[in-house]
């Protein structure tokens, strides 16, 4: 297996010192909300988020000893980043190409166990987790294995490539009680944490708008990985690596640049819109949407590939418990000329919250209690007699000015989200707590996401059961 995607880095590799926290950029004024008034002008140091309560030692006997299957991009930069969590050590490799597992003895050591069958992994008493950085394609059913092999599990985002695959991963999860972590590692950046505490509090009024955008102006942002010299069928298991997916003479092109293709991946939306829907909805609490419509297509790398490279989509959010209705739209270009960006943006009636990779940027706009008046263009009598009645209504009083604009930053020595993830995935393992993201979550992440690429190539609008967790075919 492969996964050859480069983005989300696990950030400073220092184990020794972690700052749980977020710290506050800018003095806030004494008389800013709840949620916001962490610091004051008289206080010099920054106030920190306590997110994560941690051991101060970890047993011998509570190692988790961890096995990868996939060692593309994504593979290594996830066992890397678990192994600054302390207690985890690293036990064996699985990939379909010979040169990765060459690469995962240079990384782990010359007597690392390597292997192009992933049921090796699994089946080893040694392994107590694995992480799952496969194609789309190979997700649920690896994910599936391992669980019934009683290993816990850590598989990359999307979920699954199907919706079905989706159920009975969360069947599986829950018959074996295994812990099971979607690799969507923005739900547990202190950002979002922030962002969620901001908006239950009613900084920003009430929700009525989202939108987030993921553009990248690059060969490897758009999926152009390069491709070893000695790539061929006898140093890649080509047939192994096909599974459900459509049989097809060898092409390296599908082997490493397999997101470019929708027999293995699931294009723009599974890949990058995951992650903005994840974001999305551990910051409001919200299930899902329930209707879909994306438009988009190839602007400029056409290289056989059978996805898009700008892809847009208008999800609409029902009224549920946790929140009332609004509206999201999401985008992604990968020909982005202005230089690519990412932002994830709530709004609500009295103000927004900002999101980007390393900051948070909360604005807020109260509606005045007088509306205004706009009566030039009445009679004098008629404005006299406007302003007589409006100056009851709204009298004039005087009212101190609060700052319009609040800014937070993470903390230089900040480990990042990834490491959080694994972090609150090995604590899971470790003491049988909630995961953040587990399989209903991903499937609540990932299934609007297939929604969203049956609407470009079907072009209509889809919908989805939020609930149910289900593809409506009416809407």
């Amino acid at each position: 297996m492969n996964n050859s995607d480069q983005s989300f880095s696990g950030g400073n590799p220092s184990r020794r010192s972690f700052l749980k926290t977020l710290g506050v950029a800018g003095s806030v004024a004494a008389t800013a909300p709840a949620a916001l008034a962490e610091t004051t002008a008289n206080i010099a140091a920054p106030t920190y988020l306590n997110l994560i309560k941690r051991h101060s030692s970890t047993a011998a006997n509570d190692r988790i000893r961890l096995g990868l299957i996939g060692t593309g991009g994504m593979g290594i930069g996830d066992t890397q980043t678990a192994l600054m969590v302390d207690g985890v050590e690293m036990v064996a490799a699985c990939d379909l190409y010979d040169g990765r597992l060459r690469r995962a003895k240079e990384l782990w050591g010359a007597n690392l166990p390597t292997t192009r069958d992933y049921r090796e992994i699994i089946d080893r008493q040694d392994v107590d987790a694995v992480i799952n950085a496969t194609t789309d394609h190979w997700h649920e059913k690896i994910s599936t294995d391992a669980m019934r092999k009683g290993k816990h599990v850590y598989c990359e985002k999307p979920m699954v490539q199907k919706v079905e695959d989706g159920h009975t991963l969360i069947k599986v999860q829950k018959e074996t009680g295994k812990v099971f972590q979607v690799g969507s590692q923005f739900v547990s950046s202190i950002i979002q944490a922030k962002a969620r505490e901001i908006l239950k509090a009613g900084d920003i009024g009430e929700l009525v708008f989202a939108e987030a955008q993921y553009d990248r102006h690059s060969a490897m942002g758009a999926w152009q990985y390069s491709i070893p010299p000695d790539a061929s069928p006898q140093t890649v298991d080509w047939d192994r690596y096909l599974g459900s997916a459509p049989k097809r003479p060898w092409d390296p092109l599908r082997f490493f640049r397999w997101r470019n293709y929708q027999d293995y991946g699931t294009g723009v939306a599974g890949d990058l819109f995951v992650h903005l829907l994840s974001t999305l909805h551990f910051v409001t609490g919200s299930k899902g949407p329930n209707r879909v419509y994306a438009s988009g297509g190839l602007r400029y790398w056409k290289d056989g590939r059978d996805v898009p490279d700008i892809q847009m989509g208008i999800y609409d959010y029902p009224k549920s418990a946790e929140h009332p209705e609004f509206n999201l739209t999401l985008r992604s270009n990968f020909v982005d000329g202005g230089g690519g960006g990412f932002l994830v943006r709530v709004v609500g009636t009295e103000g927004d919250i900002i999101m980007r990779m390393d900051s948070l940027i909360v604005h807020r706009n109260k509606f005045p209690k007088a509306p205004g008046l706009s009566i030039d263009n009445f009679p004098k009598d008629q404005q006299e007699a406007y302003l007589k009645e409006y100056n009851k209504l709204y009298p004039a009083q005087p009212e101190m000015e609060s700052p319009k604009e609040f800014v937070y930053s993470v903390p230089k020595n900040y480990k990042g989200d990834r490491y959080e993830h694994f972090v609150n995935f090995f604590n899971a393992i470790r003491n049988n707590t909630p995961v953040v993201e587990d399989a209903t979550f991903g499937l609540r992440a990932c299934g609007p996401t297939q929604c969203g690429n049956m609407s470009l190539f079907q072009k209509r609008i889809v919908g989805w059961d939020p609930i149910a967790m289900k593809i409506n075919s009416a809407v």
